[in-house]
């Protein structure tokens, strides 16, 4: 007679997984939960200093020209024979505003032509009245227009005063990590403030990108906006 060979038993399928075997999963996916959130944090912290290059270059094209030609890009009135190939000049009145504030010319548009044209910055741009367009003004990273202007379209604005619109399509997360970088981390304090100017595109919806009640950029919750902007004030 041939003896039955046994085969060792084996684990049924439904018994599910060992605590060793569950230990390894979570602890897999702790390490893979750390990696996305380290490269959020990284890509976050990237489009950051991003913001901070654009307007940092804005802002000190901006002191040089006032500091060689004692007058504010825009506003210049001696524009067209003080500077090579200007095609348009300000009112000289101090005050860097569009038409619809009461200037002859689009003043904010103006500026890119002064400041590209006597050098301070580089791209060539011509003026045209109206919005900006990519041939009368530069882009951010993220799509939206700068804007150099004298007006009070800024978190926590007391009065008009001269500043740098980022331009928008910046997210809200990544506007607070530049303020905690370079200023004081509030969206309506200090040197860095919160604008709901839209210089392209959709109109900013403020809730979602400051709480005046708290200061603080949105970033925590299902709605931190992706179309936000900020305020540099020059002044």
């Amino acid at each position: 007679m041939v003896s039955a060979t046994h085969s060792p038993p084996r684990r049924s399928a439904a018994a599910g997984f060992t605590l060793v075997e569950v230990a390894i999963v979570l602890f897999i996916l702790a390490l893979l939960l750390g990696a996305i959130f380290a490269a959020e944090e990284l890509l976050a912290s990237s489009r950051a200093r991003t913001v901070i290059g654009e307007s940092t270059a804005i802002r000190t094209a901006w002191y040089g020209f006032v500091d060689r030609y004692r007058s504010p890009p825009g506003d210049f009135a001696r524009a067209t024979t003080a500077i090579p190939n200007a095609t348009v000049a300000g009112n000289g009145n101090g005050l860097v505003r569009m038409r619809s504030a009461g200037e002859t010319i689009d003043e904010p548009i103006a500026a890119w032509e002064h400041l590209t044209q006597a050098g301070f910055l580089v791209g060539g741009y011509r003026y045209a009245a109206g919005a900006e367009t990519v041939a009368s003004a530069p882009r951010n990273a993220f799509g939206g227009f700068p804007r150099l202007v004298h007006d009070a379209e800024f978190a926590g604005a007391v009065t008009a005063r001269m500043h740098l619109k980022t331009g928008n399509r910046i997210s809200a997360d990544v506007l607070a990590e530049v303020d905690r970088k370079v200023d004081d981390g509030l969206s309506d304090r200090g040197a860095l403030r919160f604008s709901a100017t839209s210089t392209t595109g959709d109109a900013i919806v403020e809730a979602q990108c400051h709480d005046a009640a708290t200061h603080r950029w949105i970033t925590t919750g299902g709605a931190i906006g992706q179309n936000c902007g900020g305020a540099w004030l020059l002044e």
